[in-house]
């Protein structure tokens, strides 16, 4: 179901955003700790790489209402989630977590004919392990946000948004991307993974009152991916969080594009 046009903006008292050092994850921040009708109380943000954080600390020491909390994680280690998992509890104590967004990903094309367990695990581990990590290490505080609100599933409940992409969708690949799936068939694969296992817990999510989405951001162009496109990550971050701020249980386990579009997958 398509997402309606009316003007709502994102209403969150907490937020934890993975692989907010650079590129969408940095920009979700930078929008989240800006909102102008309601600033979310606290917004933890997770980083892996010390060296990329100047930006990052920017937007905290300019944040005066909203407390930004720097998380040093790796999705890919059980133990830096559990880590992570009890800082943001010290914090949010028995309000919970508002909002997960699963944003960190990895990126690194290989030709079809080299792809090799290294690669196929790397993607794995990050974008579809991780994912899938997180949201079960994060449920306990996602469900005690949404036990303080008894009906309906909305953001402003409890919500996990997955940052997926189209690549994932094995309805929209044939043969005229020839270009660019014979580089990309780890990370195609680790997002089609991701797209279903999302929509295998928002089976039982949704009795939960934990809104479940995937997104994809569109082509755009970040620090780790530049390429050639007339969309830059701001404009897809505050499509994105437009969109996030109008979806209901119509919603609820759906692949959607920045705008609030259905994608085949």
């Amino acid at each position: 179901m398509e997402v309606e046009s009316v003007q709502k903006e994102l209403e969150v008292e907490s937020v934890l955003v993975t692989g907010a050092d650079q590129g969408i994850g940095l920009e979700i921040v930078r929008q989240l700790v800006n909102l102008t009708k309601q600033l979310p109380r606290y917004v933890f943000a997770t980083y892996r790489d010390e060296s990329r954080l100047r930006d990052l600390k920017q937007i905290k020491d300019k944040s005066k209402e909203t407390l930004v909390v720097l998380i040093k994680m790796d999705v890919t280690k059980a133990k830096s989630i559990q880590s992570a998992r009890k800082k943001i509890e010290e914090v949010v104590g028995n309000r919970g977590l508002n909002l997960l967004i699963n944003n960190e990903e990895a990126v690194k094309p290989k030709i079809v004919p080299e792809v090799n367990e290294e690669n196929l695990m790397f993607h794995f581990n990050t974008n579809t392990v991780g994912p899938i990590m997180m949201l079960q290490e994060m449920f306990p505080l996602l469900k005690k946000s949404s036990e303080l609100k008894k009906a309906g599933l909305e953001v402003s409940r409890a919500a996990v948004l997955n940052i997926s992409s189209m690549k994932g969708s094995i309805t929209q690949l044939d043969d005229s991307k020839a270009n660019d799936w014979h580089l990309t068939m780890s990370y195609r694969a680790s997002k089609a993974a991701l797209n279903m296992a999302m929509r295998v817990n928002a089976l039982w999510m949704m009795e939960e009152g934990i809104l479940t989405v995937n997104m994809c951001p569109q082509r755009v162009t970040t620090n780790k991916e530049p390429i050639e496109t007339n969309l830059n990550v701001s404009e897809s971050v505050t499509a994105m969080l437009e969109t996030l701020a109008k979806l209901d249980e119509s919603h609820h386990g759906a692949f959607l594009d920045r705008n609030g579009i259905d994608i085949p997958f």
